[in-house]
């Protein structure tokens, strides 16, 4: 009931942050004026399939279609157009336009005034919102109030992101501060809300934080000595020809890895924790060694299993890219020289190292917070239960 209470509170307290955290971080973005990705788009309805053929696109002959469609908003909404789609671009050949379907098309007008439509994409909103509707129901069917916390965590984490750390960091704010303030208003919220004002959760926080600084300094170190500046990705060069407001390139990398270890070890360090807890309770006469031994078998296997994941995630990611070397006969060797590829490295291997860490780290504090949960008296009261489902061993 206690850990109920506190979880109702924390879900409250959420919730009201959320509404006022605009408040209090008011941001003016530079008004470049340049057009991005969806800034020219409006959505649009195929009425009817006026062609289809065949076209020679360099050698690779791929089907293509004319469509009539009606725009739905916008300037030129109520108004029929005519896109083509496979005629200028590479198509897939799995999907069709046909009648009924929802477009973005893109709207350019010519000197002389002339109108003219391309087509940009399908519209894929509704099975995305049917899939959300799917998951989060999902989520609360099999964790109850705490899944209701993930997702409050979930929703919060993106907005901080966008809301916070974007906006600050397109105002020419340094990244790296940026990207370490925002996770640690991430880290105070999300860990709470997802698991509870408890012993085991204050063990993960204090945890992630120590693990954090130390993933942060080895970012920097490596970073360095490899001599990388950022601009190995394509985004970057693209986003310093728009902006006007100088950026730390160096440091929004730095910002992207803090960022990205923080969402793998979110998950190592409270499972770490809840395995102290739980052996803890299993033996409650465990020692500080034998309880440490037990628990560090535990943690070995996960982070084992959580790092080779964290490599295939980026393999995954890579794999069009390292197909197109491969096909180049290209010495992979070689491939690690380039940046776009060193940033990738770097940031496995820094965030792998961030999670080996993350074990032993993880397993002492909370080790010493399981072994004096019986002798807090009255502060139990200010810093809550020992976790869920836990309560004192007597």
């Amino acid at each position: 009931m206690k850990q109920f209470k506190w979880q109702i509170i924390l879900i409250l307290a959420a919730i009201a942050a959320f509404f006022a955290f605009p408040y209090f971080n008011q941001v003016e973005l530079p008004g470049d004026g340049f057009s991005t990705l969806g800034s020219d788009t409006v959505r649009a309805e195929v009425t009817q399939i006026i062609e289809e053929g065949e076209i020679d696109m360099g050698g690779h002959m791929q089907k293509y279609q004319v469509a009539r469609v009606n725009i739905l908003e916008g300037e030129y909404a109520g108004i029929v157009m005519e896109i083509d789609y496979g005629k200028r671009q590479i198509r897939s050949d799995e999907y069709d336009l046909a009648v009924g379907n929802k477009v973005m098309i893109s709207i350019s007008k010519t000197p002389e005034n002339v109108v003219n439509a391309y087509f940009v994409d399908f519209i894929r909103t509704t099975p995305i919102l049917w899939l959300t509707i799917i998951f989060a129901a999902a989520i609360i069917f099999i964790s109850r109030w705490k899944g209701v916390g993930a997702l409050l965590s979930m929703a919060f984490s993106l907005y901080v992101i966008i809301d916070y750390i974007i906006p600050h960091i397109l105002i020419g704010e340094d990244p790296l501060r940026v990207s370490i303030i925002g996770s640690i208003i991430l880290l105070g919220v999300t860990l709470y809300l997802t698991y509870g004002w408890t012993l085991k959760t204050h063990a993960a926080v204090i945890s992630m934080i120590f693990v954090l600084l130390l993933t942060g300094a080895l970012s920097a170190l490596f970073v360095v000595l490899t001599k990388l500046n950022g601009t190995g990705d394509e985004n970057v060069m693209f986003l310093m020809q728009a902006m006007e407001t100088p950026i730390n390139l160096r440091g929004l990398l730095l910002g992207g890895m803090i960022i990205g270890a923080l969402g793998v070890l979110d998950d190592l360090v409270t499972t770490q924790a809840s395995a102290v807890f739980e052996l803890f309770h299993a033996n409650p006469n465990f020692g500080f060694r034998d309880l440490y031994n037990s628990a560090m078998r535990i943690g070995q296997d996960h982070v084992a299993a959580t790092v080779n994941t964290l490599v295939l995630a980026y393999a995954g990611a890579s794999l069009p890219m390292l197909l197109l070397f491969s096909l180049a006969r290209g010495d992979f060797g070689y491939l690690i020289n380039f940046a776009f590829i060193a940033e990738e490295v770097v940031r496995t291997l820094v965030g792998s190292l961030g999670l080996i860490a993350a074990v032993p780290l993880t397993t002492v504090i909370a080790i010493l917070f399981a072994q004096r949960a019986e002798s807090l008296g009255k502060w139990e009261q200010v810093l809550g239960p020992e976790g869920s489902g836990g309560g004192h061993v007597h």
